[in-house]
């Protein structure tokens, strides 16, 4: 574990901004270690495996588990109550579907909505004009708190792309009235940081290489 990166980053970073810890692929020891030290936003995308962990750390009230995989709608239901953030919420089909099973589990996530800024087939996401003319429906939805906007570059991006890209998901999100930008991960986190992040998503750069 890189404890003295997560250490010299943390320092750094401006009061307005959370670190999540990105800890899928990494065992619930690495995730206890790190819990230790402050830190207890954890970032899983792969549902069973955050499943196993959360039991192994029931112990650790303070955790909080945010889910930032792809969204599947058959897993939307565990997903819901496992989860007290969700940042990877791309449609408006999966919105509704969180807002409605949330309502029957009485429960209240903090919703991230993904918005798609490039050609980039991999990643998916919120069109920003069809967020944008969906909007009054969507912040009209019960038993979710949606509290910003949350995008993934493209791999391969100058540093001056990066930031432009960025800047467009806090443009987005500002125009919305949203506060919270998750953006930045290893690679692009002080480009995010620049253009106004208030979440970045570490993972290799604190935790080391995963085991998969």
């Amino acid at each position: 574990m890189e404890i003295s990166n997560y250490f010299q980053i943390k320092k750094n970073l401006p009061l307005n901004v959370n670190l999540l810890a990105v800890s899928k692929g990494f065992s619930s020891k690495e995730i206890k270690t790190i819990n230790n030290e402050g830190q207890n936003d954890f970032g899983e995308s792969r549902l069973q495996e955050a499943i196993e962990k959360q039991l192994l750390l029931k112990d650790s009230k303070n955790i909080k588990w945010h889910f930032i995989g792809r969204l599947q709608s058959n897993k939307i239901r565990k997903i819901v109550q496992n989860f007290e953030y969700i940042h990877s919420v791309d449609s408006l089909e999966k919105i509704l579907k969180i807002s409605n099973v949330s309502f029957e589990e009485q429960k209240n996530p903090s919703i991230m909505l993904q918005v798609k800024l490039s050609d980039d087939p991999t990643k998916g996401g919120f069109n920003p004009k069809i967020l944008i003319e969906k909007w009054d429906q969507i912040k009209k939805l019960k038993s979710i708190k949606i509290k910003g906007l949350m995008t993934i570059n493209p791999k391969g991006l100058s540093s001056k792309e990066n930031i432009k890209l960025f800047k467009k998901c806090r443009h987005l999100a500002d125009s919305l009235r949203l506060q919270d930008c998750s953006m930045g991960m290893s690679g692009d986190w002080e480009e995010a940081l620049e253009a106004g992040a208030t979440w970045i998503r570490l993972g290799s750069i604190i935790f080391g290489n995963r085991l998969y």
